[in-house]
């Protein structure tokens, strides 16, 4: 019997529970990765399709092991793809380097001894011939759990019921993503980004000295459409971070522009010219803060966002918060 094809259920962005409905909940670690559902035939055979419904199986060679360790029976799971840093972390830039390699086999298999891929398991949708979508969380993380997949590129990490802030804060104290929350009674519901899975992600903040900006398009014409900021370096230059174009409301957007246009140069104010055509120079006078999830190992900032502008301090008093990026 052929499997079904099942589109992964999506969560919500959002808070943790209240206290008093802790108890109600499952969490999980948030693995910054590529989503996977797992589709073991029982004939030896793996698939693997990505959110997009795309069979990307050739990419991650090292994962087709996997098929066979179930024997003859089939399944369908959920999971997600990692590269792991040498301190055991997900490292999405790691995994950049993996994905979209489905139409070269040659260099997947290549790249799998060098940036070796980790699937992460966690959850089970389908199981002998039966649909477990009905059922509730726990029974499939059950389900899921008895099967023993743990291997040298996959595992089934565990969930915890209850006890949410600490299970935040354990993903904080490790620099992990962030947490998903997931309702211990919810079915699972294919392609649907459900209230019943909650995604809280693990944000910083940074002082950013503004040396750019790139104009925006059709109502944001004349405005900037991001930002392009930077940090000083010990030596006293400013290396590029990156280009942040949300945050701003649009009474903001056109506060900054009048500061920016005060503030104009020709002259790139960066130590290397960033990759943004037809950008503007500023002289790096402004100071702001904005929020990111984590940092590429070059320095830049993933997902970053506008907070404020920082007028209490000078670009001699703001913070030169980068990563050693010799490694």
């Amino acid at each position: 019997m052929p499997l079904p094809l099942i589109s992964p259920m999506l969560a919500t962005p959002g808070t943790l529970p209240p206290p008093a409905q802790d108890a109600r909940w499952a969490y999980e670690t948030k693995q910054d990765g590529q989503r996977a559902v797992v589709y073991l035939a029982g004939d030896g055979g793996v698939r693997l399709r990505a959110r997009s419904g795309e069979d990307i199986t050739a990419a991650y060679p090292e994962l087709g092991p996997l098929g066979g360790v179930l024997g003859t029976t089939a399944a369908v799971l959920d999971g997600e793809v990692l590269a792991l840093d040498q301190q055991g972390r997900a490292d999405f830039q790691l995994l950049q380097s993996r994905m979209g390699l489905v139409q070269a086999p040659g260099k997947a298999a290549r790249m799998a001894a060098t940036v070796p891929v980790h699937l992460v398991l966690f959850d089970v949708l389908h199981l002998r011939g039966r649909s477990l979508l009905r059922l509730p969380y726990l029974e499939r993380r059950a389900r899921l759990e008895a099967l023993g997949l743990a291997g040298p590129f996959w595992s089934t990490p565990g969930a915890l019921v209850g006890h949410g802030r600490e299970a935040l804060e354990a993903t904080r104290a490790h620099g992990l993503e962030g947490l998903v929350c997931k309702r211990i009674d919810s079915v699972y519901e294919p392609g649907v980004r459900s209230r019943a899975w909650i995604k809280i992600r693990n944000m910083r903040t940074a002082d950013v000295l503004i040396g750019g900006w790139s104009p925006g398009r059709g109502r944001l014409t004349g405005l900037p459409g991001a930002v392009l900021v930077g940090q000083r370096t010990a030596a006293g230059g400013l290396r590029y971070v990156g280009g942040v174009g949300t945050g701003w409301s649009e009474a903001e957007r056109t506060e900054l522009a009048a500061l920016l246009r005060a503030d104009a140069t020709a002259v790139c104010p960066f130590d290397t010219v960033p990759p943004a055509p037809g950008a503007h120079w500023v002289a790096p006078r402004l100071v702001g803060e904005v929020r990111y999830s984590t940092r590429t190992r070059a320095g830049l900032l993933r997902q970053p966002s506008w907070l404020r502008l920082r007028t209490d301090l000078t670009p001699e008093q703001s913070a030169a918060d980068l990563p050693d990026t010799s490694a």
